[in-house]
């Protein structure tokens, strides 16, 4: 008797590429169609752009699930892709869930690193990675995850606190919050949206709103990115 498999397949990642060199653009789509043909995760591209204004624009108008995202484009205040991620706050996917950013740049200077992560990207790697570890990245950003080619962590550790007296810091500012709170902040820091708090801790929707406003006003954070970007720095998600 023959069996079915019901392993589902995981939906593609849907991604815009923002960089300002059209033979770059083109490069990263076909290595990274030659890599999804290897049997890497599966990206779907859904749309470009070449500066801020036109990013901005495609991100929110796709609702894609993951932005390729260089640092330094043209256009917008001047300050690249920090712009193009302020710009499309509060942008959720169609699915529903956020978008997440993912810095791919050929600067690993430690300013930009530090700038596009304080924006509320989800990672950030060079330009030197390799198209089947870049459309892995993709997809743990998708997933939620943190992702930084590996000499880049140390400066997100650096800036966001590690030092001894930065935790003790954070511990102070941790007592501000219950436990509950601390639950509720944990799960949006890692980009699940309201209606799935409310299920994973088994509580209302409207008590997800009010754990997340009473969090933001005890840590005077103004936005979901901020606290995220707040969590990630703290090695809290």
């Amino acid at each position: 008797m023959a069996t079915t498999d019901t392993t589902a397949t995981p939906a593609p990642v849907r991604v815009v590429l923002v960089d300002d060199h059209r033979m770059f653009r083109t490069g990263v789509r076909a290595e990274l169609t030659e890599a999804m043909a290897e049997g890497g995760p599966v990206c779907e591209f859904v749309g470009e752009a070449a500066d801020v204004d036109a990013a901005i624009a495609v991100i929110r108008r796709e609702e894609p699930d993951v932005v390729l995202l260089d640092v330094h484009l043209p256009g917008g205040s001047g300050n690249g892709g920090v712009d193009v991620i302020r710009g499309c706050a509060g942008v959720e996917t169609v699915g529903g869930a956020p978008v997440r950013f993912l810095a791919l740049s050929v600067s690993d200077a430690a300013e930009d690193v530090i700038a596009v992560i304080r924006a509320g990207a989800r990672g950030y790697v060079t330009k030197t990675i390799t198209a089947r570890d870049l459309v892995t990245a993709i997809r743990r950003v998708a997933d939620g995850d943190a992702v930084f080619s590996p000499r880049l962590a140390g400066f997100v550790l650096d800036a966001f606190g590690a030092a001894a007296g930065e935790i003790a810091e954070v511990d102070e500012e941790l007592d501000r919050l219950s436990a509950r709170e601390r639950e509720v902040m944990r799960l949006i820091a890692r980009g699940y949206q309201y209606k799935e708090v409310a299920k994973e801790l088994f509580i209302s929707v409207k008590t997800v709103e009010t754990h997340v406003s009473s969090v933001l006003r005890k840590l005077q954070l103004s936005s979901r990115h901020e606290l995220t970007a707040w969590a990630m720095g703290r090695r809290l998600v």
